[in-house]
């Protein structure tokens, strides 16, 4: 056998593979003896088949899978041995290539073109200042999320008259041209309106200051803020509400208003997740303001990745083997067109660019990713998703076992340890690169992803 190897380019290299006859007939003819221990066929004894008929049958295929078995362990070996950084993985060279013909043939030829990663080399200290934006947790953000409590935890009660905020309780029915109830047409006993949903000003002021008993004439599917709305009060489907043009009669038997919730332990505790040591207002504020900020970090965070990966994508300015990469991508999906590729390609280098980058970081540097972290991850994932449903102490129990069926999906579990990996990368350039900590407002903040 002999492979060797030449370079096209800086980012491209040219593999060639000669395998001969004794590279592979030892093994070819074993494997036939196999098979003829084992065929069991009409006319002949077990194992007394004969041999030309057994190599005539599955010869051709069984030196087929044996040459195919050393092409890609060979292949493998070389560029190991070589060590050699490639992209994708080999493809069948399209000119040099010739036909091969597994009956006649006794040396066969594979030619292979390789792309190869570009040299990453990175200095810190020339790659200037990376900015790092921390949030501003000013008085207006607290108050914005005390509100927010607030009315979370807020309740409904009886009213006297009707305001913009309030909602109207009673029974509504559909009336005729002549203004009379329609028979037989949409009713509803115990519909809810609330009055803010209500676009319509001549609709919104008839439904101002009314008390139980009162009676409304007016056109819902002009009145409401959207059909959805008008679904849900009237309890129709989409046809009903599409051809609807009736007025209504709302006969109001109660008045509800919103309340928002007392700013006491109870309510402190239900927005805190069952946190007991916060007693006053000001302590609720300063547990708000730490919560605000653990939350905001992983705003920053995310910008700091962004920003990390332009200014290190610009810095090494890498070259791409950008028509091996296109013919790649084709060859692996069969998916994709080559057109589709034409039209992705960018968004695929950029995402190429700082996966290298991130490598050749974790390389260098033996950032690894442990399963303790993984774990911990999974843990920390199934955290956020009991939390979105408002179940703050959960066991840790519980916990463990959602975090197992999470690493269960290997999808999942590469997804968190690709996470993980660049968490830690990010954590390892803070560390080496020089930092420009900026202060900024919520607002300056989200305007940079404007720009």
């Amino acid at each position: 056998m002999n492979i060797s190897r030449t370079n096209t380019d800086e980012l491209n290299a040219v593999v060639k593979i000669s395998i001969e006859k004794g590279d592979y007939e030892a093994t070819v003819n074993e494997t036939l003896k196999d098979y003829r221990k084992k065929a069991n066929m009409p006319g002949f004894r077990k194992g007394m088949v004969p041999a030309g008929l057994i190599k005539k049958m599955y010869g051709k295929a069984v030196l087929a899978e044996e040459i195919n078995k050393m092409l890609s362990s060979q292949l493998t070996k070389f560029i190991h041995d070589e060590n050699l950084q490639i992209l994708g993985e080999p493809l069948p060279n399209e000119t040099e290539q010739k036909p091969l013909n597994f009956d006649t043939d006794e040396t066969f030829e594979f030619v292979f073109d390789l792309g190869l990663s570009p040299v990453i080399d990175i200095d810190f200290k020339k790659v200037g200042k990376l900015p790092y934006y921390e949030i501003i947790i000013d008085e207006v953000m607290i108050n914005n999320q005390v509100e927010a409590f607030q009315n979370r935890f807020g309740s409904y009660v009886d009213a006297e008259k009707s305001t913009e905020k309030d909602n109207l309780i009673g029974s509504i029915k559909q009336l005729d041209e002549n203004g009379a109830v329609l028979e037989g047409g949409i009713t509803v006993e115990e519909a809810t309106i609330s009055i803010q949903m209500v676009k319509a000003k001549k609709s919104k002021t008839a439904l101002l200051d009314k008390v139980a008993g009162d009676l409304v004439k007016f056109n819902p599917k002009a009145a409401f803020a959207n059909d959805h709305y008008l679904k849900q009060v009237l309890k129709i489907d989409n046809a009903q509400a599409e051809a609807l043009t009736s007025d209504f009669e709302l006969t109001v038997s109660k008045v509800n208003t919103f309340v928002p919730a007392e700013l006491n332990e109870e309510m402190f505790q239900k927005s805190l997740g069952g946190v007991t040591d916060v007693t006053t207002i000001e302590l609720f504020r300063e547990k708000i303001a730490e919560d605000l900020k653990a939350n905001l970090s992983y705003s920053s965070e995310y910008r700091f990745l962004v920003d990390t990966k332009e200014t290190l994508v610009n810095y090494v300015g890498m070259k791409l083997p950008e028509e091996f990469l296109k013919r790649w991508l084709v060859y692996s999906n069969e998916k994709i067109t080559k057109e589709q590729v034409e039209e992705e390609f960018p968004h695929f280098v950029k995402d190429l660019e700082w996966t290298l980058i991130k490598n050749r970081l974790s390389k260098d540097n033996q950032i690894q990713v442990s399963e303790a972290d993984v774990v911990a991850l999974a843990r920390e994932t199934a955290l956020m998703q009991f939390r979105q449903y408002g179940m703050f102490n959960v066991p840790d129990e519980y916990l463990d076992n959602y975090a197992k069926s999470i690493l269960k999906n290997e999808e999942e579990r590469h997804r968190l340890i690709e996470k993980k990996s660049e968490s830690l990368v990010l954590e390892f350039i803070k560390v080496n690169a020089q930092l420009a900590v900026k202060s900024v407002s919520q607002k300056a903040f989200d305007d940079l992803f404007e720009k």
